[in-house]
């Protein structure tokens, strides 16, 4: 089993930044891949980005590309998701997502059922 845990959701002005946090426990193998997905009411969840743990490597949405920074600390089991530049339309509850496999090393899934883990959410508020 995985657990998950988010933290750092806020609100802030347009333009500004936060960093979410998902500190992440249990099996390791069934969490090398590990995303951050979002979900504004009335609207489906989306994919935001995307880390394979043993590669380092990551894959971003075309909303946030060279706005959001994934990243990971291996020692603290915590994935980041460093949020610049932020704007009204970000608004959403952010979750932190974990699943196995080495599909997100070899391109962007952003499919909620190749994701077996999740966390409770964090909500992100920006205001114009």
């Amino acid at each position: 089993q995985v657990q998950l845990v988010e933290s750092g959701g806020g609100s802030v002005q347009a333009g500004g930044s936060l960093r979410l946090s998902c500190a992440a426990a249990g099996s390791r193998y069934r969490r090398n891949c590990m995303a951050w997905f979002r979900q504004a009411p009335g609207k489906q969840r989306e994919g935001v980005a995307t880390i394979y743990i043993d590669g380092d490597v990551t894959y971003y949405s075309d909303p946030v590309k060279g706005r959001f920074t994934i990243s990971q600390d291996n020692a603290k089991n915590t994935v980041y998701l460093q949020m610049n530049s932020l704007k009204p339309e970000d608004t959403a509850m952010y979750y932190c997502a974990a699943g196995s496999g080495t599909y997100c090393a070899l391109s962007a899934i952003f499919v909620v059922d190749y994701f077996a883990y999740w966390g409770q959410g964090t909500q992100v508020t920006v205001s114009s």
